[in-house]
């Protein structure tokens, strides 16, 4: 095996390294924004776990940030929850979410 061999074997670990915690960063950060907004909601008990797991789980391979920040925004119109109120929650919950990860090694 030539050093450029290693060298890509060693790039690609990382990639996929990075993108397995990236995956579960944003999981993780759906997660608690999730809890949060139920908790703006008045949710509480099953009914905040289930809105939280939905975020988490919905259209899951293809969500992306701005369709989560879309529906926590319009679930949270109502209540007087300004869009970006939400995006800064949600970077706090991803900020959370990666301090969690780094602690879990």
């Amino acid at each position: 095996m030539t050093t450029f061999d290693k060298r890509e074997q060693g790039f690609e670990a990382k990639f996929v390294h990075d993108e397995e915690l990236m995956f579960k960063a944003t999981a993780r950060s759906n997660k608690l924004l999730g809890l949060w907004a139920a908790g703006q909601l008045g949710l509480g008990g099953d009914a905040a776990a289930s809105y939280a797991t939905a975020l988490v789980t919905d259209h899951l391979e293809n969500q992306t940030m701005d369709e989560i920040l879309d529906k926590v925004s319009g679930d949270l119109a109502a209540r007087g929850v300004a869009p970006e109120q939400v995006a800064a929650k949600l970077q706090e919950c991803l900020h959370q979410a990666l301090q969690q990860l780094e602690a879990d090694k």
